[in-house]
């Protein structure tokens, strides 16, 4: 590789990174002051490609020239940042004295619902938008031809950077703005009228993601998978540079797109007489950097540690379970149980049974550091895949028995949340949940990449269970034994000292410090006791289902493990359970009738977090205690 070519591949990335920026650079400018990190952020930049390739067009027909091009992106910049107003004060002003958690969900469910109203709107296929007027040519540069409209976009970063600069130190609402950031509350005392301030704020952040997304009209076509990629590398950017730092989120930006652009110059290297396609990195080579950025420094190259948010209504203890509790436990054991038997009057009884006990060891895993340890991992999923991937190379690899290849399984996700734990125990807030991401998308791309051992895109085949688990009653009844005592053992830590510990930690670590608790030591051995029991789900899930893809490891089923917590409720220990149960039953019998699932996952997602936040148990517990109110004292339900 010469150095001219690596020259040239760097001049080119400044021009994806401008694009990164101005998406990162809206969601930085929200943070700072909304304290929201808004996962529906990638889905402005998606609208505003979307709108400027259906505007464009007609402006063109009507007055011709450069004002269609230009005209599409002005407009495509005006209406995305309209919606984002409308998003803040429709659905966000609700949100702003919930937990992150919900803040986090709620916005991903509107990512949900925006991506299929794109859908409905325009179709699957992807739109291509027109040429740029007088830029659709090319500049030569170091002996190589370099698109003229991606010199443009190189330039727009420094330039939007420069006018966020001036807007933000030289005007009253940049000043505002500023204030807001460092103190929220006072600049309410002072009497500004905060709501309009969070309105505005979020339409030019929206704005800036539209006028991001329109931009790139002339170099890509508009696509229905554009919001989650982007969003991806828009929080690895705005976490390198720092929450809420906008110079840190072009730096990061330059950073990220020139080290996709230099292994993607490096092409197939040899190094110690091993052959490494460095081009593949390109899929993981922005979480590499993040990770590799929050162990070294915590809160980004310019960030600094978020404010302690509000203390909210204090958490009810954990009681454990009453006659009543314990008999309802014991009714559905025996119901689960008997499930080979339904299966003689209802054959795909043990089926849904299967799937829901995988689910409820699933969920029950993440529950155990998302309630106790107060630990919100958005890469849970990384560690079911290792279980899988583990169980399904040991049974068809290796040739190990069904006990082996599930204990191998189990010790391989064992080593993978003692490892990344080790590293995302240190960190808090979003922070710790962007670094949980981050590792999860490093498995996902070793998966997918390493074809030799995972079988790359097309996964592992064959995975069956020896005698007697090679019945359907054998692996379910096996399955179901595996989950209860998985469930069984959570349950008794969390009452033992460890896990009383654990939640000292979780409500004041300083005070659990003080008392001489080892706080990283406990959250790192919590971490690594939820990454082998998820690893025991994925295993049972790889026999279940004879096959393991990448899909497995995608953010997409660490979603589905938050939401069934969140829809079981994360306050009780019954919660992960029931959430399984009910998530699994309406993935299996509603999403798959319909095309829009997402919007109908992303409306149940909103309606938890608006109307029921404290879940199903939350639920029938108000319930009980409505119908236990003339009692002297409450005895303390199923939890």
């Amino acid at each position: 590789m010469s150095l001219d070519s690596l020259l040239f591949q760097a001049v080119n990335g400044l021009a994806s990174a401008s694009g990164l920026f101005l998406v990162a650079a809206g969601l930085s400018v929200i943070f700072g002051v909304t304290r929201i990190v808004n996962m529906a952020h990638g889905s402005f930049y998606m609208l505003g490609l979307y709108i400027a390739v259906t505007l464009a067009p007609l402006l063109d027909e009507r007055f011709g020239g450069a004002a269609g091009f230009w005209g599409g992106i002005a407009g495509a910049t005006l209406a995305v940042a309209l919606l984002g107003a409308a998003v803040e004060r429709v659905l966000l002003r609700r949100l702003y004295n919930a937990p992150e958690l919900y803040q986090l969900l709620a916005t991903f469910a509107l990512l949900l619902i925006i991506n299929d109203a794109a859908l409905f709107l325009w179709g699957p296929e992807d739109i291509l938008g027109p040429r740029a007027p007088g830029l659709s040519g090319s500049v030569e540069l170091l002996g190589r031809r370099l698109p003229q409209y991606d010199v443009f976009l190189a330039l727009i970063g420094p330039v939007v950077l420069v006018g966020l600069h001036l807007l933000l130190t030289r005007t009253r609402f940049g000043r505002l703005i500023r204030a807001a950031t460092q103190d929220r509350e006072m600049v309410a005392a002072l009497g500004i009228n905060e709501a309009l301030l969070f309105t505005a704020v979020f339409a030019l952040g929206a704005g800036i993601a539209g006028f991001g997304g329109a931009l790139q009209m002339a170099r890509e076509p508009a696509s229905l998978s554009l919001d989650l990629s982007v969003l991806g590398e828009a929080f690895v950017v705005v976490v390198v540079g720092g929450m809420g730092s906008i110079k840190g989120a072009y730096l990061a930006a330059v950073l990220v797109a020139e080290v996709k652009a230099l292994c993607t110059a490096l092409g197939v290297i040899e190094i110690a007489g091993y052959t490494f396609n460095m081009s593949r990195l390109t899929l993981v080579a922005e979480f590499l950097v993040m990770a590799v950025v929050l162990v070294l420094r915590p809160h980004g190259l310019f960030g600094r540690a978020l404010p302690a948010t509000k203390a909210g209504e204090a958490e009810p203890p954990l009681l454990p379970l009453d006659r009543r509790g314990r008999a309802l436990v014991l009714a559905t054991i025996l119901l689960f149980a008997a499930m080979p038997l339904i299966g003689m009057l209802f054959r795909y009884a043990p089926v849904l049974a299967l799937d829901m006990v995988i689910a409820a060891l699933f969920a029950a895993s993440l529950h155990f550091i998302m309630g106790p340890g107060g630990m919100a991992s958005f890469g849970h999923a990384a560690y079911f895949g290792l279980g899988a991937y583990g169980t399904a190379f040991a049974a068809t690899q290796l040739g190990l028995s069904t006990p082996l290849a599930f204990a191998t399984g189990i010790g391989t996700a064992a080593a993978g949340a003692a490892l990344f734990g080790w590293f995302c125990v240190r960190l808090e807030g979003v922070y710790f949940t962007m670094l949980t991401l981050a590792f999860a998308q490093i498995v996902w791309s070793i998966v997918y990449q390493w074809e030799d051992v995972t079988g790359g895109s097309n996964g592992l085949f064959g995975v069956w269970p020896d005698w007697p688990f090679d019945s359907r009653a054998g692996l379910y009844l096996a399955a179901l034994a595996v989950a209860l005592g998985g469930l069984a053992l959570l349950r008794r830590i969390v009452f033992a000292p460890f896990g009383l510990a654990l939640r000292a930690g979780r409500d004041s670590r300083l005070r659990a410090e003080a008392s001489g608790i080892a706080v990283a030591r406990v959250r790192w051995l919590a971490f690594a006791l939820a990454g082998t029991l998820c690893g025991a789900a994925g295993g049972l899930f790889a026999f279940a289902k004879g096959s393991i893809s990448p899909e497995a490891i995608s953010v997409g089923r660490s979603i589905d493990g938050l939401v069934m917590v969140l829809l079981g409720g994360v306050q009780s220990l019954m919660g992960p359970l029931l959430g399984a149960g009910a998530f699994t039953l309406l993935q299996d019998t509603v999403m798959r009738e319909t095309d829009y699932w997402r919007a109908l996952l992303g409306l149940v997602i909103l309606m938890l977090v608006l109307l029921f936040p404290f879940g199903i148990a939350g639920g029938l517990r108000r319930v009980a205690g409505l119908r236990d109110m003339a009692r002297p004292r409450r005895t303390g339900g199923a939890r």
